[in-house]
């Protein structure tokens, strides 16, 4: 089992910017990769960004590229997202995922960012 606290959300202004962390806990050697989906009022749950634990590769959905940067402390098991120039369409709820080599996945508990206009 792995398991996953997030940190960070909160409210900002369009434009500002936000980190959120989330520390990984229990059966980390398991992990394949992190990254970090969002859910919006009323809509389905999203991919924002992934990264493979081992070489570090990254992955963003398109309307994030360019202002979120995700990374990650493997010494520490937390993987952080960087969001800038943030804007009111990024208001959602913001869960940590992991996967494991097993590809089962693990979920935090999801942290709010509200972005204002």
């Amino acid at each position: 089992q792995v398991q996953l606290v997030e940190s960070g959300g909160g409210l900002v202004q369009a434009g500002g910017s936000l980190r959120l962390s989330c520390a990984a806990s229990g059966r980390t050697s398991s992990l394949a990769s992190m990254g970090w989906f969002r859910q919006a009022r009323e809509k389905e749950r999203e991919f924002v960004a992934r990264i493979s634990w081992s070489g570090g590769s990254t992955y963003y959905a398109d309307s994030v590229k360019g202002r979120f940067t995700i990374s990650r402390d493997s010494a520490k098991n937390t993987v952080y997202l960087q969001m800038n120039s943030l804007k009111p369409e990024d208001t959602a709820v913001y869960y940590c995922n992991a996967r494991s080599l097993y590809t089962t996945n693990y979920w935090g508990q999801g942290t709010q960012v509200t972005v204002s206009s």
